[in-house]
Protein backbone atom coordinates (compact mmCIF):
# COMPACT_ATOMS: atom_id res chain seq x y z
CA UNK A 1 0.00 0.00 0.00
CA UNK A 2 2.91 2.36 0.64
CA UNK A 3 4.02 2.09 -2.98
CA UNK A 4 0.89 3.75 -4.40
CA UNK A 5 1.97 7.38 -3.78
CA UNK A 6 5.41 6.63 -5.16
CA UNK A 7 3.91 5.12 -8.28
CA UNK A 8 1.61 8.14 -8.76
CA UNK A 9 4.55 10.50 -8.30
CA UNK A 10 6.54 8.44 -10.76
CA UNK A 11 3.79 8.66 -13.32
CA UNK A 12 3.58 12.42 -12.86
CA UNK A 13 7.32 12.66 -13.28
CA UNK A 14 7.14 10.54 -16.42
CA UNK A 15 4.41 12.76 -17.87
CA UNK A 16 6.44 15.88 -17.06
CA UNK A 17 9.52 14.42 -18.74
CA UNK A 18 7.46 13.50 -21.80
CA UNK A 19 6.06 17.02 -22.01
CA UNK A 20 9.57 18.46 -21.79
CA UNK A 21 10.75 16.18 -24.58
CA UNK A 22 7.75 17.17 -26.70
CA UNK A 23 8.43 20.87 -26.07
CA UNK A 24 12.10 20.48 -26.98
CA UNK A 25 11.20 18.62 -30.17
CA UNK A 26 8.64 21.30 -31.07
CA UNK A 27 11.21 24.08 -30.58
CA UNK A 28 13.76 22.19 -32.65
CA UNK A 29 11.29 21.92 -35.54
CA UNK A 30 10.33 25.60 -35.15
CA UNK A 31 13.92 26.80 -34.81
CA UNK A 32 14.59 27.34 -38.56
CA UNK A 33 11.51 29.55 -38.89
CA UNK A 34 12.26 31.40 -35.65
CA UNK A 35 15.82 32.08 -36.81
CA UNK A 36 14.70 33.33 -40.23
CA UNK A 37 11.96 35.45 -38.66
CA UNK A 38 14.40 36.97 -36.15
CA UNK A 39 17.00 37.82 -38.79
CA UNK A 40 14.78 39.04 -41.61
CA UNK A 41 11.69 40.34 -39.79
CA UNK A 42 12.12 41.00 -36.08
CA UNK A 43 15.62 42.45 -36.39
CA UNK A 44 14.71 44.95 -39.15
CA UNK A 45 11.53 45.90 -37.28
CA UNK A 46 13.45 46.73 -34.13
CA UNK A 47 16.14 48.49 -36.16
CA UNK A 48 13.65 50.62 -38.08
CA UNK A 49 11.84 51.56 -34.86
CA UNK A 50 15.13 52.67 -33.29
CA UNK A 51 16.02 54.45 -36.54
CA UNK A 52 12.91 56.63 -36.28
CA UNK A 53 14.38 58.27 -33.14
CA UNK A 54 17.71 59.18 -34.79
CA UNK A 55 18.92 61.44 -37.59
CA UNK A 56 20.10 58.56 -39.81
CA UNK A 57 20.48 59.59 -43.43
CA UNK A 58 22.21 58.41 -46.56
CA UNK A 59 25.45 60.04 -45.35
CA UNK A 60 25.49 57.74 -42.32
CA UNK A 61 25.37 54.39 -44.12
CA UNK A 62 29.06 53.75 -43.53
CA UNK A 63 28.78 54.57 -39.83
CA UNK A 64 25.20 53.68 -38.85
CA UNK A 65 26.01 53.52 -35.12
CA UNK A 66 27.45 57.05 -35.08
CA UNK A 67 24.08 58.72 -35.58
CA UNK A 68 22.60 61.11 -33.05
CA UNK A 69 19.39 60.45 -31.11
CA UNK A 70 16.75 63.10 -31.75
CA UNK A 71 13.86 61.82 -29.65
CA UNK A 72 10.47 62.60 -31.18
CA UNK A 73 11.78 65.29 -33.53
CA UNK A 74 11.10 63.16 -36.61
CA UNK A 75 7.47 62.63 -35.61
CA UNK A 76 7.04 66.34 -34.90
CA UNK A 77 8.61 67.19 -38.27
CA UNK A 78 6.21 64.82 -40.03
CA UNK A 79 3.11 66.60 -38.81
CA UNK A 80 4.66 69.95 -39.67
CA UNK A 81 5.21 68.75 -43.24
CA UNK A 82 2.23 69.77 -45.37
CA UNK A 83 3.02 66.98 -47.82
CA UNK A 84 2.74 64.32 -45.11
CA UNK A 85 -0.51 65.81 -43.84
CA UNK A 86 -1.77 65.74 -47.42
CA UNK A 87 -0.80 62.07 -47.71
CA UNK A 88 -2.77 61.29 -44.53
CA UNK A 89 -5.83 63.02 -45.96
CA UNK A 90 -5.48 61.14 -49.27
CA UNK A 91 -5.02 57.79 -47.55
CA UNK A 92 -8.07 58.19 -45.34
CA UNK A 93 -10.08 59.44 -48.32
CA UNK A 94 -9.17 56.19 -50.06
CA UNK A 95 -10.03 54.14 -46.95
CA UNK A 96 -13.26 55.87 -45.88
CA UNK A 97 -14.76 55.78 -49.37
CA UNK A 98 -13.19 52.56 -50.64
CA UNK A 99 -13.88 50.20 -47.76
CA UNK A 100 -17.69 50.64 -47.59
CA UNK A 101 -17.97 50.42 -51.38
CA UNK A 102 -15.81 47.29 -51.53
CA UNK A 103 -17.65 45.60 -48.66
CA UNK A 104 -21.03 46.45 -50.20
CA UNK A 105 -19.96 45.12 -53.60
CA UNK A 106 -18.47 41.96 -52.08
CA UNK A 107 -21.56 41.30 -49.97
CA UNK A 108 -23.89 41.90 -52.93
CA UNK A 109 -21.96 39.42 -55.06
CA UNK A 110 -21.88 36.89 -52.23
CA UNK A 111 -25.64 37.13 -51.67
CA UNK A 112 -26.26 36.74 -55.40
CA UNK A 113 -24.01 33.71 -55.65
CA UNK A 114 -25.48 32.18 -52.50
CA UNK A 115 -29.14 32.48 -53.47
CA UNK A 116 -29.85 33.92 -56.88
CA UNK A 117 -27.37 32.30 -59.25
CA UNK A 118 -27.53 28.52 -59.50
CA UNK A 119 -25.97 27.79 -62.89
CA UNK A 120 -22.33 28.57 -63.60
CA UNK A 121 -21.75 29.60 -59.96
CA UNK A 122 -18.13 28.43 -60.09
CA UNK A 123 -17.54 30.45 -63.25
CA UNK A 124 -18.76 33.61 -61.52
CA UNK A 125 -16.58 32.90 -58.48
CA UNK A 126 -13.48 32.53 -60.61
CA UNK A 127 -14.36 35.54 -62.74
CA UNK A 128 -14.79 37.91 -59.82
CA UNK A 129 -11.79 36.52 -57.94
CA UNK A 130 -9.39 36.65 -60.90
CA UNK A 131 -8.43 40.35 -60.37
CA UNK A 132 -7.20 39.47 -56.86
CA UNK A 133 -4.55 37.06 -58.14
CA UNK A 134 -3.62 39.17 -61.16
CA UNK A 135 -0.48 41.29 -60.92
CA UNK A 136 -1.34 44.71 -59.53
CA UNK A 137 1.04 46.32 -62.02
CA UNK A 138 -0.74 44.68 -64.95
CA UNK A 139 -4.14 45.68 -63.55
CA UNK A 140 -3.01 49.28 -62.99
CA UNK A 141 -1.59 49.55 -66.51
CA UNK A 142 -4.89 48.33 -68.01
CA UNK A 143 -6.89 50.75 -65.88
CA UNK A 144 -4.56 53.59 -66.82
CA UNK A 145 -5.26 52.81 -70.47
CA UNK A 146 -9.02 52.73 -69.78
CA UNK A 147 -9.03 56.03 -67.87
CA UNK A 148 -6.68 58.13 -69.96
CA UNK A 149 -8.16 61.14 -71.76
CA UNK A 150 -8.79 59.25 -74.98
CA UNK A 151 -9.27 55.89 -73.32
CA UNK A 152 -12.09 53.38 -73.29
CA UNK A 153 -14.09 55.08 -70.50
CA UNK A 154 -14.32 58.42 -72.29
CA UNK A 155 -14.95 56.71 -75.61
CA UNK A 156 -17.99 54.93 -74.15
CA UNK A 157 -19.20 58.16 -72.52
CA UNK A 158 -18.89 59.99 -75.85
CA UNK A 159 -21.37 57.53 -77.39
CA UNK A 160 -24.08 59.00 -75.13
CA UNK A 161 -22.94 62.59 -75.60
CA UNK A 162 -20.92 62.96 -72.38
CA UNK A 163 -17.51 64.63 -72.51
CA UNK A 164 -15.58 62.69 -69.85
CA UNK A 165 -12.77 64.28 -67.83
CA UNK A 166 -9.10 63.42 -68.00
CA UNK A 167 -9.58 61.05 -65.08
CA UNK A 168 -6.00 60.50 -63.95
CA UNK A 169 -4.75 64.04 -64.62
CA UNK A 170 -7.59 65.87 -62.90
CA UNK A 171 -6.94 66.53 -59.16
CA UNK A 172 -10.65 66.03 -58.42
CA UNK A 173 -11.13 62.75 -60.32
CA UNK A 174 -7.73 61.09 -59.83
CA UNK A 175 -8.45 59.62 -56.38
CA UNK A 176 -12.00 58.45 -57.23
CA UNK A 177 -10.49 56.69 -60.26
CA UNK A 178 -7.99 54.85 -58.05
CA UNK A 179 -10.76 54.01 -55.58
CA UNK A 180 -12.83 52.52 -58.41
CA UNK A 181 -9.93 50.29 -59.39
CA UNK A 182 -9.34 49.32 -55.75
CA UNK A 183 -12.99 48.34 -55.30
CA UNK A 184 -13.00 46.29 -58.50
CA UNK A 185 -9.80 44.50 -57.60
CA UNK A 186 -10.60 43.67 -53.96
CA UNK A 187 -14.29 42.87 -53.99
CA UNK A 188 -13.49 39.31 -55.09
CA UNK A 189 -11.65 38.59 -51.85
CA UNK A 190 -14.57 39.79 -49.75
CA UNK A 191 -17.00 37.89 -51.97
CA UNK A 192 -15.27 34.60 -51.08
CA UNK A 193 -15.11 35.47 -47.37
CA UNK A 194 -18.74 36.63 -47.22
CA UNK A 195 -19.94 33.64 -49.24
CA UNK A 196 -18.41 31.33 -46.64
CA UNK A 197 -20.17 33.30 -43.90
CA UNK A 198 -23.51 33.17 -45.70
CA UNK A 199 -23.30 29.43 -46.18
CA UNK A 200 -22.80 29.03 -42.43
CA UNK A 201 -26.14 30.69 -41.62
CA UNK A 202 -28.74 27.96 -40.85
CA UNK A 203 -31.41 27.77 -43.54
CA UNK A 204 -34.01 26.98 -40.88
CA UNK A 205 -33.85 30.56 -39.64
CA UNK A 206 -34.79 31.93 -43.06
CA UNK A 207 -37.60 29.41 -43.40
CA UNK A 208 -39.00 30.30 -39.97
CA UNK A 209 -38.81 34.02 -40.72
CA UNK A 210 -40.53 33.50 -44.07
CA UNK A 211 -43.34 31.59 -42.36
CA UNK A 212 -43.73 34.54 -39.95
CA UNK A 213 -44.18 36.84 -42.94
CA UNK A 214 -40.74 38.50 -43.01
CA UNK A 215 -39.79 39.83 -46.42
CA UNK A 216 -36.40 39.52 -48.11
CA UNK A 217 -35.06 42.79 -46.71
CA UNK A 218 -36.29 41.98 -43.20
CA UNK A 219 -34.63 38.55 -43.34
CA UNK A 220 -31.42 40.15 -44.57
CA UNK A 221 -31.28 42.81 -41.84
CA UNK A 222 -32.68 40.63 -39.06
CA UNK A 223 -30.87 37.36 -39.72
CA UNK A 224 -28.06 37.66 -42.26
CA UNK A 225 -26.31 40.81 -41.04
CA UNK A 226 -26.36 39.96 -37.29
CA UNK A 227 -25.02 36.46 -37.90
CA UNK A 228 -22.45 37.81 -40.34
CA UNK A 229 -20.87 40.22 -37.85
CA UNK A 230 -17.70 38.13 -37.27
CA UNK A 231 -17.30 37.64 -41.03
CA UNK A 232 -17.87 41.34 -41.70
CA UNK A 233 -15.27 42.14 -39.05
CA UNK A 234 -12.72 39.87 -40.69
CA UNK A 235 -13.35 41.43 -44.10
CA UNK A 236 -13.19 44.99 -42.75
CA UNK A 237 -9.92 44.42 -40.89
CA UNK A 238 -8.22 42.69 -43.83
CA UNK A 239 -9.41 45.41 -46.19
CA UNK A 240 -8.33 48.21 -43.86
CA UNK A 241 -4.81 46.86 -43.52
CA UNK A 242 -4.49 46.66 -47.29
CA UNK A 243 -6.16 49.99 -48.10
CA UNK A 244 -4.15 51.96 -45.53
CA UNK A 245 -0.98 50.69 -47.19
CA UNK A 246 -2.13 51.68 -50.70
CA UNK A 247 0.94 52.22 -52.87
CA UNK A 248 1.04 50.32 -56.16
CA UNK A 249 -2.11 51.90 -57.60
CA UNK A 250 -0.98 55.55 -57.39
CA UNK A 251 2.62 54.56 -58.12
CA UNK A 252 1.71 53.01 -61.47
CA UNK A 253 -1.30 55.09 -62.45
CA UNK A 254 -0.60 58.66 -61.29
CA UNK A 255 2.86 58.76 -59.63
CA UNK A 256 1.19 60.48 -56.68
CA UNK A 257 -0.21 63.31 -58.78
CA UNK A 258 -1.68 65.42 -60.06
CA UNK A 259 -0.74 68.05 -57.46
CA UNK A 260 -0.12 65.26 -54.92
CA UNK A 261 -3.84 64.43 -54.95
CA UNK A 262 -3.10 60.67 -54.86
CA UNK A 263 0.00 60.72 -52.67
CA UNK A 264 -0.50 58.07 -49.96
CA UNK A 265 1.41 57.55 -46.72
CA UNK A 266 3.18 54.51 -48.15
CA UNK A 267 4.14 56.55 -51.22
CA UNK A 268 5.47 59.28 -48.90
CA UNK A 269 7.58 56.67 -47.06
CA UNK A 270 8.89 55.40 -50.40
CA UNK A 271 9.84 58.93 -51.45
CA UNK A 272 11.66 59.66 -48.19
CA UNK A 273 13.72 56.51 -48.57
CA UNK A 274 14.49 57.62 -52.10
CA UNK A 275 15.62 61.01 -50.81
CA UNK A 276 17.92 59.29 -48.32
CA UNK A 277 16.07 60.49 -45.19
CA UNK A 278 15.78 57.05 -43.62
CA UNK A 279 14.87 58.18 -40.11
CA UNK A 280 11.96 60.32 -41.31
CA UNK A 281 10.76 57.47 -43.53
CA UNK A 282 10.84 55.07 -40.57
CA UNK A 283 8.90 57.52 -38.42
CA UNK A 284 6.26 57.85 -41.15
CA UNK A 285 6.01 54.07 -41.42
CA UNK A 286 5.30 53.77 -37.68
CA UNK A 287 2.69 56.51 -37.87
CA UNK A 288 1.02 54.38 -40.54
CA UNK A 289 1.29 51.35 -38.24
CA UNK A 290 -0.43 53.33 -35.48
CA UNK A 291 -3.26 54.25 -37.86
CA UNK A 292 -3.71 50.59 -38.85
CA UNK A 293 -3.80 49.47 -35.21
CA UNK A 294 -6.25 52.23 -34.23
CA UNK A 295 -8.63 51.58 -37.13
CA UNK A 296 -8.57 47.82 -36.45
CA UNK A 297 -9.40 48.47 -32.79
CA UNK A 298 -12.35 50.66 -33.77
CA UNK A 299 -13.63 48.00 -36.16
CA UNK A 300 -13.36 45.30 -33.49
CA UNK A 301 -15.33 47.55 -31.18
CA UNK A 302 -18.10 48.25 -33.69
CA UNK A 303 -18.46 44.87 -35.40
CA UNK A 304 -17.60 42.30 -32.77
CA UNK A 305 -20.26 39.82 -31.80
CA UNK A 306 -22.69 41.03 -29.13
CA UNK A 307 -22.07 37.81 -27.19
CA UNK A 308 -18.46 38.96 -26.66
Amino acid sequence: MALAPTSAAGRRGGFAAQRRRTAVAAWLFALPFVAIFAVFMLGPLIGSFAMSFTDLGVKDLRTPFAVNPVGFDNFVALFQDELFVKSIFNTFYFVIVGIPLTMAAGLLLAVALNSGIEKFRSVFRVGYYTPVVTSIVAVAVVWRFILQDSGLANTVLSWVGIDGPDWLNDPFWAMPSIIAMGVWRNMGTLMIIFLAGLQAVPRELYEAAEVDGAGSWRRFTGITLPLMRPTLLLGAVLLSVGFLQVFEEPFVMTQGGPLNSTLSISYYVYNQFGYGDYSLASAAAYVLFAFIAALSAVQFRLLRSKDN
